[in-house]
């Protein structure tokens, strides 16, 4: 008798252990957009690998003046360049094979996205007018 109840006990405070224990937390990824029209853009990560899973970019516009945005390209093939249209200055997002994007933010503004990714590669862009071709593109790596 005094061992099943010692068995109950133990289990309900094993569960009690494992219920307080955190989950996995996302991977962070920081991300600073940056630049002004007519001049030199850029897109900066804090890490540009992570491990596969849930993964969160905070995402940071640091203009002054110009909105920019990010999005989460998967690439089918490492190194592969993204297509700008001449005609509207952007890359043609239905085409690609886009996971989530933080937009529409104005100078000063933040936001931030979590997406589960697979290993592979990706680019992370702001796909404004002209702003792929200012610099705005940026490889990311995801390891399994």
């Amino acid at each position: 008798m005094l061992s099943k109840r010692l068995t109950a006990g133990l289990l309900v405070g094993a569960g009690l252990v494992a219920a307080t224990l955190p989950a996995l937390a996302a991977e962070t990824v920081a991300v600073e957009l940056i630049g002004e029209r007519g001049g030199k853009m850029d897109i900066k990560l804090d890490k540009s690998t992570v491990p596969a899973g849930e993964v969160t970019f905070k995402v940071a516009n640091v203009a002054k003046n110009t909105p920019h945005e990010m999005v989460v390209v998967k690439l089918d093939a490492k190194g592969e360049e993204l297509k700008v249209n001449p005609e509207t200055n952007k890359v043609d997002e239905s085409k690609l094979k886009s996971l989530g994007e933080v937009s529409d933010l104005k100078a000063g503004q933040s936001g931030t996205l979590t997406v589960k990714l697979q290993p592979g590669d990706y680019k992370l862009i702001c796909n404004y007018k002209g702003h792929v071709m200012a610099g705005m593109v940026v490889p990311f790596t995801v390891k399994g």
